[in-house]
């Protein structure tokens, strides 16, 4: 008996040193708001400065009994319910994501948290970028590939820029009247327009300085969209990424085009449909447009709203496509009973409600009884109800990408001060002025000396060394004259 009960104080004692340990306060001082939490808090996440004692014993300064940092102290309020909650971690409002980072960094609390906090900012995983391994074919990925890595590869981003937009300039302008070829079967003739002296002129196409401008323009798409294939890191990869993909559509209705013109110099006939797919091939030109993206911040941007709204976008179609059969239906019923009214089918209204639903409104299509009226009354406000509610989070998108482009070409590296480690004092201690203890007790009975009045009461020791204002009860408290 006597024994069990020996057993049950030793197991007793033991259960209480272990639960007096784990609940041990623990006082953080940050920048001097203090914090107080349990030992067991902070041991949840031993990889961490604030959860290894090893760590955060460097900031523990023995004469105040609790650890010092000179850090950001709004931001510690959710560092320290990270320990608390289990590994939840939320930015404060009043906090920028620069700061909390940092305090983050600082904290140690790990790539993981780090990951998940950047998840839960709306941060898109940014995917390591390969690169070459040959040295001469890195510095040429480099060169065409990032213009931001050096001078000369901003003069050929500069070059590329220019040379896209002489290119789009002339697609623009070989469909002016002055300067359309009629012998081109892929522009639309337009009879009593033009110039035929002109015309004449370029009867063959390869004497039209418009051509010769898109062949030198070519020849540097080609040239920079070849190199770029030699020497890239991955050739699956370059085919997967969809800015080369435009680049290789964009050169192909040149090759097509050529083509054409030799088999018309040949006699070769061309059928309409042929025509027609000769059209919309030089129709893909204009996607050189695009290229710009390369070179455009804002354009980036653009993509990367889209790419995160797809989800927004899809309801925002999906709202429409509702819409469009709904009012279609109904304002064919409304007006069927009218022998004029265009709306002669359900298909047939869909333009119709399409217009109407987005406001635009061009008035080719319009109800003309009480019945259609009011279906197109309901179909305009249910459209602006439809297009508004996406709307918002599509902004909020750009908005978010926007301000963190900007913020990060705009982004200033600080240098936070050091927290210093706690050290014990020196026998001599220093003072403010930087002179030791002694010769700053010399300094006051020079100073107190001479300056016997009521300004310095409570301030000069006395002979027994014990200041005046406790050695004398006849002497005047220390006050500020004015």
């Amino acid at each position: 008996m006597e024994k069990a009960l020996c057993n049950y104080q030793k197991s007793y004692e033991l259960c209480r040193q272990e639960h007096n340990e784990c609940c041990e306060r623990v006082v953080i001082n940050v920048s001097g708001l203090r914090f107080e939490t349990q030992v067991k808090t902070l041991r949840q996440f031993p990889d961490t400065l604030l959860g290894d004692p090893q760590r955060r014993i460097r900031y523990f300064d023995p004469l105040r009994n609790e650890y010092f940092f000179d850090r950001n102290r709004p931001s510690f309020d959710a560092i320290l319910y990270y320990y608390q909650s289990g590994g939840r971690l939320k930015r404060p409002n009043s906090v920028s994501l620069e700061v909390f980072m940092e305090e983050l960094r600082f904290y140690e609390l790990g790539d993981e948290a780090m990951t998940r906090f950047r998840e839960d900012e709306g941060f898109i995983k940014e995917e390591e970028k390969p690169m070459p391994t040959n040295e001469f074919q890195r510095q040429l990925w480099l060169l065409f590939e990032y213009p931001e890595s050096s001078p000369p590869a901003k003069v050929v981003a500069i070059i590329s820029v220019l040379v896209i937009l002489i290119s789009i300039v002339v697609f623009c302008l070989e469909t002016l009247p002055e300067f359309r070829d009629e012998q081109d079967p892929t522009l639309a003739i337009h009879p009593h327009r033009g110039n035929s002296t002109h015309l004449d002129e370029m009867g063959n196409p390869f004497h039209d300085p418009f051509f010769v401008v898109e062949t030198m323009c070519i020849c540097w798409f080609s040239f920079e969209l070849f190199l770029r294939f030699i020497v890239c890191p991955s050739k699956p990869g370059f085919f997967k990424d969809i800015m080369n993909i435009i680049d290789f559509v964009a050169i192909i209705p040149y090759f097509v085009a050529l083509g054409t013109e030799f088999a018309r110099q040949r006699g070769v006939a061309q059928p309409a449909m042929s025509l027609a797919i000769l059209r919309v091939i030089r129709l893909v030109r204009v996607f050189r447009i695009f290229k710009l993206s390369r070179h455009s911040k804002g354009l980036q941007i653009l993509g990367q709203t889209l790419k995160a709204s797809m989800r927004e976008l899809g309801l925002l179609i999906f709202f429409l496509f509702i819409g469009v059969i709904l009012f279609s239906s109904a304002v064919y019923f409304a007006e069927s009973e009218d022998k004029d009214t265009t709306f002669t089918s359900i298909p047939e209204s869909f333009w119709w409600a399409v217009v109407t639903m987005t406001t635009v409104g061009y008035g080719d299509m319009y109800p003309s009884t009480l019945g259609g009226k009011i279906v197109g009354s309901l179909c305009a406000i249910a459209g602006v109800l439809t297009i508004s509610l996406p709307v918002p989070v599509i902004v909020s998108n750009f908005s978010y990408f926007y301000h963190r482009e900007i913020e990060s070409e705009e982004q200033t590296h600080y240098s936070h001060v050091t927290t210093c480690p706690y050290l014990p004092p020196s026998p001599k201690t220093q003072s403010v002025t930087g002179k030791s203890q002694e010769v700053e007790d010399e300094l006051i009975d020079n100073l107190c000396t001479p300056l016997q009045n009521d300004m310095l009461d409570g301030f000069c020791p006395t002979d027994s060394g014990i200041p005046e204002s406790t050695s004398s009860p006849n002497r005047k408290p220390m006050v500020t004259q004015v």
